[in-house]
């Protein structure tokens, strides 16, 4: 082989030994992602330290640890393991400020690094509803935002009413004014019902710092809406002579708080206030008739029927119809027997004086009537008692006319008979076989006794 081919090898066999060399040296890091508030580890690896130290530097260049030598006095930096080939070291409660290149550095001709990138992630706050402090009125527009702070990188929101998904209507991404950390918006638009009321929205926040965890906040709307009203009968067969109250069921957000009386034909209100019973203290007849009651809230007025059927037999149930718009004002329809209509209206009715409930006059009458009547039927009854006692303690009387003696029926003038009453005080009586025998007895008896005789001439 000629000299000059094999210094050429010799040349090459030396600069891959020296490359070998110097891989074997290298040492090697690896980036590493920590959650705010968690711990990272940091390790640096050779494979041939050539009798040299390793040394980790953190983002400001000031070394953490030599070897297993302490350079910086922060306890939250904790030496894990130390040989010629490996240093480890642990940072706990990381924060914002800790993001950034650490670098490994072995001193070897010529010293040798490697950089490892520490990713700090923020985590986001809890999110914030706003736009539902005040209630709002049904076919409305809802407008709410949601907001949430201290995420890095940016975080995710999304919406959800009930069981359904909205579709957010914009997003914002503001930086906070530590420069490091981002403040999300979202907005959501959508028309409210009477249904929404008491409905739940929820905004939830993603990210990836939250580990498969969700971080959300749940509101619930308040929908303002139109009343509905039913009137119930208490109790629900009605019968003259009983108590009755009828009772202006109103339902709505806000509740009505006023209620109008009023029986169709009258002029007057019943009654207006704040009480939704109308009382009967004593049904009659003339009660009867088309009883109309004016539910009242800030959202308007609902108007419901109940047709009253006094009678002396148990009155059929009346049913209720659900509330509809209130027709124009015009004419009173007509209502069928025993029935019941709630009608809807967003008017409000004309203020009124608080007025009673109508007392009935005619009851007070019956009542008159009825303790005379009984008053003349006791009268009636004793005297008729004393009458018959009379007649039956009493017997039939006997005449004599001119010697004979004739019964009380038989005699033909006061002038031509005397006649005698006999009493059971009269002794013998009794027992006498005939008339005659019956006069001499009692007149025995009846000596000093005149008054119980009776003379005609």
């Amino acid at each position: 082989m000629p000299p000059s081919a094999l210094s050429l090898l010799l040349l090459l066999l030396g600069a891959a030994k020296g490359n070998l060399s110097r891989d074997e040296s290298q040492p090697t890091t690896s980036d590493e992602t920590v959650v705010a508030g968690g711990t990272v580890v940091l390790k640096c690896q050779v494979e041939d330290p050539d009798d040299s130290s390793l040394q980790w530097s953190n983002p400001a260049q000031q070394t953490l640890y030599f070897g297993e030598k302490r350079a910086l006095r922060d306890n939250r930096i904790q030496l894990e393991r130390s040989t010629p080939n490996e240093l480890t070291i642990s940072i706990s409660d990381v924060v914002l400020s800790d993001e950034g290149e650490y670098t490994c550095s072995i001193f070897t001709m010529p010293v040798r690094t490697a950089k490892a990138l520490v990713t700090v992630l923020g985590i986001p706050q809890k999110p914030q509803i706003f736009g539902h402090e005040q209630p709002i009125d049904e076919e409305k527009i809802a407008r709410l935002t949601c907001r949430s702070s201290g995420s890095k990188p940016a975080a995710q929101l999304r919406w959800k009413k009930g069981n359904k998904e909205l579709k957010a209507e914009g997003t914002e991404v503001v930086e906070d004014p530590n420069g490091k950390t981002f403040t999300v918006s979202s907005r959501v638009e959508f028309r409210v019902t009477k249904e929404d009321n008491d409905a739940e929205v929820t905004c939830t926040v993603d990210h990836e710092s939250l580990q498969n965890s969700e971080r959300s906040t749940t509101q619930k709307l308040q929908v303002h809406y139109k009343p509905t009203a039913k009137i119930e009968p208490h109790p629900l067969y009605p019968r003259e002579g009983e108590k009755l109250q009828l009772q202006c069921d109103g339902q709505g957000n806000p509740v009505p708080q006023e209620f109008l009386w009023e029986k169709e034909g009258s002029d007057a209100p019943l009654q207006l206030s704040s009480d939704s019973i109308l009382i009967f203290p004593f049904l009659n007849k003339s009660d009867s008739g088309t009883y109309v009651c004016t539910a009242t809230s800030s959202m308007g007025s609902v108007v419901a029927k109940y047709n009253l059927d006094v009678s002396d037999l148990p009155q059929l149930p009346t049913p209720h119809v659900h509330s509809t718009p209130a027709p124009p004002p015009g004419p009173s329809q007509p209502i069928s027997h025993a029935s019941s209509m709630a009608t809807a209206s967003s008017f409000t009715p004309a203020p009124v004086q608080d007025a009673s409930p109508v007392p009935s006059t005619s009851s007070t009458y019956h009542a008159v009537i009825g303790g005379v009547v009984a008053v003349i039927v006791f009268l009636l009854l004793s005297l008729l008692i004393v009458l018959g006692h009379y007649l039956i303690r009493h017997k039939a009387g006997v005449c004599v006319r001119h010697g004979e003696t004739v019964t009380s029926s038989q005699r033909q003038s006061p002038a031509e008979v005397m006649c005698t009453y006999l009493t059971h005080e009269a002794k013998g009586s009794d027992d006498a076989p005939d008339a005659d025998t019956a006069i001499i007895n009692a007149e025995g008896g009846q000596a000093g006794g005149d008054d119980k005789k009776e003379y005609f001439i």
